[in-house]
């Protein structure tokens, strides 16, 4: 046990008992679900199913999974900046939903998360960009579902494995949270600048897959890993696999409140690529990496 100092991102310097830093995940990843521990609770949305859907951080329960390096534990200073970020983004995501972006300031965002207006803008430089931590959780926790998804699926079957798993309500996601979901994205619809937000992620979003299908025949080979998701055929099936649950998402969005969950049209858009030559890719005939990370003409 060691008494250290730690400044918070709102609260400044402040004294803390810590007995040992937190193996990686931790009790609860800072990117869960869960409530955020910041300035306050915030009752409302979750994260959002956007350009790959909440597949939560839970590896799949299988039999096998596939071993990929994990990412090293945060520090104390770096988990209290996301959780703040991630409080910031909900509260704004509450105000925008409940009395429209329009009439939402970014001074009203700070006030309603407890923080100053110069503490919210060191996060993010406009009001829209608040709500980005939550477009971008979906697509990080469904990279993260087919990359652990069972190593004897095929990259189809992962893809499609970890989209039941995510577009599931109450598997990946609460099912109150796929109503904040729903908002959200249609929001994105109604605003230019919400829209160019939205965009930003779902473009980030199609490396973040890619790199997550990359580390499935690397098994673990941080080097390989990186030159397989360099292969420019990998990252064109990461795109088509990334705009077939985009697309499913954003029908749902904009359809009447009863219409059913994206689940089936995603699944039914990620068919195409049951078709992909993932043996190509795999064996670096595209001029990319072989699957044994030997670089290939």
């Amino acid at each position: 046990m060691r008494t250290t100092r730690a400044t918070h991102p709102t609260t400044g310097p402040q004294s803390e008992t810590v007995t040992d830093p937190e193996p990686a995940g931790g009790p609860e990843p800072v990117t869960g679900p869960g409530p955020v521990t910041g300035p306050g609770p915030v009752t409302g949305p979750g994260p959002v199913t956007g350009p790959g859907p909440a597949g939560g951080p839970e590896a799949a329960t299988a039999t096998a999974t596939v071993t990929a390096p994990g990412p090293r534990a945060p520090s104390l200073a770096e988990r209290r900046k996301a959780e703040t970020r991630m409080e910031i983004a909900r509260v704004a995501a509450r105000l925008f939903v409940g009395q429209g972006l329009r009439a939402t300031r970014a001074e009203d965002i700070a006030k309603a998360a407890g923080v100053a207006p110069r503490t919210f803008y060191r996060y993010f430089a406009t009001k829209e960009e608040a709500v980005a931590p939550l477009y971008a959780l979906g697509a990080q926790r469904w990279a993260e579902a087919v990359r652990t998804a069972p190593a004897e699926l095929s990259p189809p079957q992962a893809l499609a494995h970890a989209a039941r798993h995510a577009l599931t309500p109450g598997a990946g996601v609460s099912a109150s949270s796929w109503k904040w979901a729903g908002a959200l994205i249609r929001l994105a619809e109604e605003s230019p600048a919400l829209r160019r937000v939205w965009a930003d992620v779902c473009h980030t979003a199609e490396r973040t897959l890619a790199q997550a299908l990359a580390a499935r025949p690397a098994r673990g080979d941080d080097n390989v890993a990186a030159r397989l998701a360099d292969s420019p055929r990998l990252r064109f099936a990461a795109a088509t696999a990334s705009g077939a649950v985009r697309v499913a998402v954003e029908h749902w969005a904009s359809a009447p409140e009863a219409t059913p969950g994206p689940l089936d049209a995603a699944l039914r858009n990620l068919e195409v690529l049951r078709h992909f030559p993932w043996e190509e890719w795999g064996s670096g005939e595209d001029g990319g990496d072989g699957g044994d990370g030997t670089r290939r003409a």
